[in-house]
């Protein structure tokens, strides 16, 4: 039976998008997982519970109020429906009933050296984001709803990401139920938004056909960037969350859910290397792509996403060694060497990917932040599972690369950073705030 969204539930979403996200920083997450109780998960998901709802609407919201008719395009309603059923689903898990002496020890704040701890370390203003960037909701309308008001800030402050604050004592078994309950809720709704980046575009590119448009606007580009943005935010939380419920993943010391508190960036920009050339030889059928040069102290490790570094690494790399197989022609015995120079500062882990592939010309710069715009000369139609696998990866896709490495780098107080010689090649530099403190750009 496929699934229909009634008018009932579009009012609530349209509720619940008056309602501010509330930031989350990767310290305060680490802190708050590090020794997952069934109490202290149970608070989690119920902060996860009123948490994602909000970001769910905000961009049921958004999609819905695209302009230029790109609300109707096929894909971006698919899209907005898969986010309205999601949402659908968290709001009605059914919550146990709990007696006044479970929530009341749900409550109680942690202490630590005879201090309560109830709140965790402050999440700091990111230094990559202007205040208010990617903001997705609550524009004021005007109507001044004292009421609405005084709910959000009321709603804001009830919200909190809690420091685990544990008596140690036994929790009852409904407790445990419901969290297993909504973990398999969360792995359901992440199963179902999979695909959301190539649907996105592909809403895209059927609005780009019926209007006949080459280029998108600098409105649905930003769009695009609060929307991507938002969808890694949502991500984040949601496989953090999974990965602290199942008990096998936390075999690794270093890791608390997702995160490891020692990514070892020698380690994995060699993996990011080994798949781009991978990838490469297997695209232009080549024996031996580019050589990359690695220059980078073994024991360079600081608290982060691997799996995001993994992906930013991987992206530009291939952007590199495509420029330098185009450049140089595929026949060419010997290419010059891609560096790849990692620097470690007291703020900053910098990684530097230096090419010889003959560089971008400066009017063209600002397009490549641009969501579909390629320097591949026909734009492939969109594998929708494309973004399940890597290796999937097309060489040349659909111009997403940058924008959205960028847009990984930023969401944690980092920075991507491009300059170019035209004529010799290309310096990518990817910054990576080692604070840990800065909170999700949503503020």
């Amino acid at each position: 039976m496929s699934w229909r969204r009634s008018e009932r539930l579009m009012d609530t979403i349209k509720h619940y998008s008056n309602f501010p996200a509330t930031g989350v920083s990767l310290r305060q997450m680490v802190q708050f997982g590090e020794k997952p109780s069934t109490g202290t998960l149970f608070r989690a998901s119920q902060f996860l519970s009123e948490e994602l709802p909000i970001r769910l609407a905000h961009r049921v919201q958004e999609l819905s109020d695209l302009p230029d008719g790109l609300n109707e395009m096929p894909s971006i309603c698919r899209v907005r429906d898969w986010y309205a059923q999601s949402f659908e689903e968290l709001v009605e898990l059914p919550r146990p009933n709990l007696s006044s002496d479970i929530k009341e020890r749900l409550l109680r704040p942690a202490r630590r050296n005879g201090k309560d701890q109830s709140l965790i370390g402050k999440a700091t203003q990111n230094p990559s984001i202007k205040q208010g960037q990617y903001r997705s909701a609550p524009g004021q309308n005007g109507n001044g709803n004292s009421q609405i008001t005084k709910e959000i800030k009321g709603a804001a402050s009830n919200r909190r990401y809690y420091a685990a604050a544990d008596d140690g004592g036994d929790w009852p078994p409904e407790l445990g139920a419901y969290n297993t309950k909504f973990a398999d809720t969360l792995e359901k709704i992440k199963r179902r938004h999979d695909s959301v980046v190539t649907t996105v575009a592909q809403g895209i590119l059927e609005w780009k056909r019926k209007r006949q448009r080459m280029q998108i606007d600098h409105n649905i580009q930003a769009f695009l960037d609060r929307f991507y943005m938002s969808r890694i935010g949502i991500r984040m939380l949601i496989g953090q969350h999974i990965a602290l419920t199942d008990q096998r993943s936390r075999s690794d010391p270093n890791y608390v859910g997702i995160i490891c508190t020692k990514t070892n960036v020698r380690e994995l920009a060699q993996e990011a290397i080994e798949n781009a050339r991978f990838v490469c030889e297997d695209h232009y059928g080549l024996f031996d792509a580019p050589k990359v040069q690695l220059v980078c102290n073994s024991d360079i490790s600081f608290m982060y996403v691997p799996g995001h570094l993994s992906h930013m690494l991987f992206e530009t790399l291939k952007n590199s060694l495509r420029a330098v197989v185009e450049r140089h022609g595929q026949d060419k015995e010997d290419f010059p060497v891609t560096k790849v120079i990692v620097a470690e500062g007291k703020e900053d882990i910098t990684i530097k990917i230096s090419d010889e592939g003959g560089g971008i010309p400066r009017s063209s710069i600002p397009l490549v932040w641009t969501y579909m715009y390629t320097t591949v000369d026909q734009t492939p139609s969109l594998d929708p599972d494309f973004n399940k696998s890597d290796f999937k990866a097309p060489m040349a896709g659909f111009g997403y690369g940058l924008p959205i490495s960028r847009l990984y780098a930023r969401y944690f107080g980092g920075d991507l950073k491009l300059i170019s010689m035209e004529g010799y090649g290309t310096d990518v530099y990817l910054h990576l705030n080692r604070l840990s403190s800065s909170s999700e750009p949503l503020q």
